[in-house]
């Protein structure tokens, strides 16, 4: 099992930065890839962004967030850091830390998957 805390969140202006912290903590921790996810209401679910359990490779599923979001972990740590830079109001939402010993739970993130999760950190982007 994995447990996840999230800390980091708050309310930026539009063009701003914020940086979201994840601690994970358990048996497969360290084994796990881990990832930021974030839910606006009213939408699904969405993977923002992954990292490998060695912290050697990243991905960003959502489009948006390329060139301005920075996924990172040092070397097998169970610590993961997103930075948010330049956001935007359509950033605004509730961003999950999330970790699975599968990585492409993470990268193909479907609602009947189980995988850990945190309990969510708000992120408000004033315009």
């Amino acid at each position: 099992q994995v447990q996840l805390v999230e800390s980091g969140g708050g309310l930026v202006q539009a063009g701003g930065s914020l940086r979201l912290s994840c601690a994970a903590s358990g048996r497969t921790a360290s084994n796990s890839a881990m990832g930021w996810f974030r839910q606006a209401p009213g939408k699904e679910r969405e993977s923002v962004a992954v990292i490998n359990w060695r912290g050697t490779n990243t991905y960003y599923p959502t489009d948006s967030v390329k060139g301005r979001f920075t996924i990172s972990r040092e070397y097998a740590k169970t610590t993961i850091y997103l930075q948010m830079n330049n956001l935007k109001p359509e950033d605004t939402a509730i961003y999950y830390c999330a970790a699975d010993l599968e990585l492409q739970k993470l990268l193909t993130y479907r609602p009947e998957d189980n995988v850990y999760w945190g309990q969510g950190t708000q992120v408000t982007v004033s315009s």
